[in-house]
């Protein structure tokens, strides 16, 4: 069981302002040797609850799941219920919040008025990042050194005719969405599926998570979905960025 006290050592000496840490700073805090603090990482990046960037530590979205408990009596959904039930309402479509792990984009929260043919999400509904709107927002948000990672170890399946695979135009793509500050998707996760997506920001003005709205293709174009709905969706962004300011986790998912 000392193994387990340290690997939860290691995990703690994390917090909302050490999102990157060093192996000395890690050991230091977790007040192991270098050695045990890195055969702990080791063993915690193997599991999928860490992650490195050159030669800083980074918790990834999976520790949520060893704080089950905390994360259901915090309800994220309800934080964010307010914004995303009101750009539902506005809109008559869908609202959602999404993280980004690994090469996916993982649904946090979520509302509905409609229900999109062919696919409906969830929490917990894993989707593909480069062929999503949220997905690019958050590719766009990395460093440099992170979306290299993303290109080096995902897969870009064509989900649907329109589905961009080529590396150089998606990251061509996630530039645009970088000086835009949104993406849009039309068909390319799903057919009928259209999407605008901004990000939404830590206190440090990182991106961490991504706020879409939905629609169904044949009922409204790209340019509509911008003209209509960016400004509702990036006052939404601001209010939902204040609010999840003070949640740990997804301050730490920024750099990932």
């Amino acid at each position: 069981m000392g193994g387990l006290a340290k690997g939860l050592a290691v995990i703690r000496a994390f917090g909302r302002d050490h999102a990157a840490l060093s192996l000395s700073d890690i050991a230091r805090s977790a007040r192991i040797p270098a050695a045990t603090a890195r055969r702990c990482l080791l063993t915690l990046e193997e599991l999928g609850y860490v992650t490195r960037s050159d030669r800083a530590f980074l918790l990834r979205p999976r520790v949520l799941e060893l704080g089950a408990a905390y994360l259901e009596s915090m309800d994220i959904e309800q934080i964010t219920k307010t914004q995303l039930e009101e750009l539902a309402r506005k809109t008559a479509d869908s609202a959602a919040l999404c993280v980004l792990d690994g090469v996916d984009i993982v649904y946090v929260a979520r509302t509905s008025v409609r229900t999109l043919l062919r696919l409906e999400a969830h929490i917990g509904s894993r989707f593909p990042a480069h062929a999503t709107s949220m997905g690019r927002v958050l590719l766009a948000g990395l460093s440099a050194e992170g979306l290299q990672r993303y290109f080096d170890t995902a897969k870009f399946e064509a989900l649907t005719e329109r589905t961009v695979t080529e590396p150089g135009r998606l990251r061509s793509l996630i530039e645009e969405c970088r000086r835009l500050g949104y993406a849009v998707v039309e068909d390319e996760l799903a057919y009928g599926v259209i999407a605008l997506a901004v990000p939404v920001f830590d206190h440090q003005q990182r991106v961490v998570a991504a706020l879409n709205s939905s629609s169904h293709s044949r009922r409204t174009t790209r340019a509509r979905l911008v003209r209509d709905r960016l400004a509702m969706l990036q006052q939404a962004s601001r209010e939902i960025s204040a609010d999840l300011a003070s949640i740990p986790w997804l301050s730490l998912s920024a750099q990932i």
